[in-house]
């Protein structure tokens, strides 16, 4: 296919066409997919309950909750900790200056 002859409006309607006709594909190849799934499980009298059930003792995929800032320099504000894991450089020099985390406790 001879592009060159195209304007930049052709190009970009035909580029719209091709993103249409992929999620289009892909749609089509996901269904085709789910009903061969689902045809191997009946074949081996494989419920969907159980096959999908099996998914679902596994570990979670959800996104861990963030933890709140519990310690903020108090120039700096990009300087934060949450109070978990080791104490970065800035709050281990705050301590060894001699002042107290109570100082820059959110």
């Amino acid at each position: 296919m001879d592009l060159s002859g195209l304007t930049v409006a052709e190009l970009r309607a035909l580029q719209d066409q091709v993103k249409q006709a992929l999620k289009d594909r892909e749609h089509q190849e996901q269904v085709k997919a789910r009903e061969q799934i689902l045809a191997i499980a009946q074949s081996a009298g494989i419920s969907l309950q159980d096959l999908l059930g099996a998914q679902s003792r596994g570990k979670s995929t959800a996104p861990k909750a963030k933890v709140a800032v519990r310690y903020r320099h108090p120039s700096d504000a990009l300087l934060q900790w949450t109070g978990r894991g080791r104490q970065p450089k800035w709050v281990q020099d705050w301590v060894a200056s001699g002042k107290s985390l109570d100082a820059i406790r959110v």
